[in-house]
């Protein structure tokens, strides 16, 4: 288990549950350090007093804020840990909201939430429980790392999990990005939507969902050590101009399907509406029933790269 990274309290109305917070992801990446070319000599970043023009220990470091530039004001930790907020020690609970009304844009990292001892098993279950049964996830306020923030908790296989959350005024306005305007077709839409349906899957486990980056560099790796020759690059497929979006979705599909059938087997798919054609234009295709895929990719997990 990894080891906290904070400790405090759940504030719940009058209810105090006391919690340890450990991260719930991890990162598999592999990870590099810079060395000097010619003669490979480790480079590293040193920590410099410039007033003394030497390097420091971590020792004789601390924070603070830079008022003039001849004038520092020195923060200590303690001053961070005692000050006049309530969320300074508490994750504070403000409402309860449905979970699809929360935009996935503001939700960030995640955490697990540990109960802090036997005082606190029967409190931590009690949120855990009314979480679940109302099926509303809880906005909660919190101050880690030199600012308050907002945060998300909710109930995963009976751990509590806090998501930080950015603040509104954090995320931008996308307006100015919008397309220009155009029109689609309700046969270009079935389209898409039997695309959609064709590339359905129930898990997001199995060889379509691993880090294929990491397993690159670690083959690299692996050939430079034992002085092989590197793995060829696959040449990369150019986009292709879509000058017939039907076409395109058409090909998809099929591409779709014959993936699919490799993998698990034939899987019953949505067939893409046949588009009517006058002299002057494309008109709508009546919308066809469909049945929707009920295929499921069965295959384990593979290990990721170390």
């Amino acid at each position: 288990m990894p080891r906290a990274i904070w400790s405090g309290a759940i504030s719940f109305g009058l209810v105090t549950v006391p919690i340890q917070v450990v991260s719930a992801t991890e990162d598999h990446s592999i990870r590099f350090h810079q060395y000097h070319v010619t003669d490979q000599g480790r480079v590293r970043y040193r920590k410099v007093c410039e007033l003394e023009d030497r390097e420091v220990s971590q020792d004789e470091i601390g924070k603070g804020y830079e008022l003039t530039k001849t004038q520092v004001i020195p923060i200590t930790d303690e001053d961070l840990s005692n000050l006049p907020l309530p969320t300074a020690k508490a994750i504070e609970i403000d409402a309860f909201v449905p979970l699809e009304s929360v935009d996935p844009i503001r939700i960030a990292d995640g955490y697990y939430l540990q109960p802090a001892g036997q005082v606190a098993a029967k409190p931590y279950k009690l949120l855990v429980k009314a979480l679940s049964r109302s099926s509303k996830v809880a906005v909660a306020k919190y101050a880690w790392s030199g600012r308050e923030r907002l945060g998300l908790l909710r109930v995963r296989d009976d751990v509590l999990v806090l998501h930080a959350m950015r603040w509104p005024d954090e995320i931008r306005d996308p307006t100015e990005l919008l397309p220009p305007p155009t029109e689609v077709s309700e046969a270009e839409i079935e389209g898409a939507l039997a695309l959609m349906d064709t590339m359905t899957t129930d898990s997001l486990e199995g060889p379509d969902f691993t880090d294929r980056y990491t397993e690159a560099i670690a083959q690299i790796i692996e050939a430079k050590r034992e002085a092989k020759p590197l793995p060829e690059a696959p040449e990369p497929e150019q986009p292709a101009q879509v000058l017939d979006l039907m076409a395109a979705l058409q090909e998809s599909v099929q591409k779709a399907k014959a993936s699919r059938a490799e993998g698990i087997g034939p899987a019953e798919v949505h067939e893409l509406p046949k588009p009517k054609e006058t002299a002057a234009k494309k008109q709508p295709a009546k919308k066809a029933a469909a049945k929707k895929t009920s295929a499921k990719k069965t295959v384990g997990r593979r290990p990721r790269s170390a």
